[in-house]
């Protein structure tokens, strides 16, 4: 496994450890520090040279690969992906997550993509 650039989380800052790693992890990947293939630490690892618990890591991880950035397999362990999304969509996951809840709502209306494309334009055009 390569080595990570240092990794830090500040005890200090409001931000929750998890999200603190997990921006760290996101910006390493969309400028090609980590690139696809490359393995991350096992979450032992990492919480235990980052001092934080398992679960931490762990919810990092996951918030990672729901983003479609990394994908973890068992006895494989977590790799970065070789085409990771585009960078909003990875920067904004509550954005993401609206974004699907409303289009599940409008399908569940009964409307179509071209719809439901209209609709989100509209919206962009009528708010400042």
């Amino acid at each position: 496994m390569t080595d990570l650039p240092a990794l830090t989380v500040v005890a200090t800052d409001p931000t929750p450890p998890y999200e603190q790693l997990r921006r760290q992890l996101v910006a390493l990947i969309q400028n090609g520090v980590l690139v696809g293939g490359q393995r991350l630490p096992p979450l032992r690892q990492l919480a235990s040279d980052l001092g934080l618990a398992v679960g931490t890591v762990g919810r990092t991880y996951r918030e990672l690969e729901s983003a479609g950035l990394v994908e973890s397999r068992r006895g494989r362990g977590t790799r970065v992906v070789d085409d990771p999304p585009l960078r909003s969509a990875v920067e904004f996951p509550s954005l993401r997550r609206a974004a699907e809840e409303f289009v599940r709502r409008a399908r569940a209306s009964g409307a179509e993509r071209p719809a439901i494309v209209a609709a989100v334009q509209q919206a962009l055009d009528g708010l400042p």
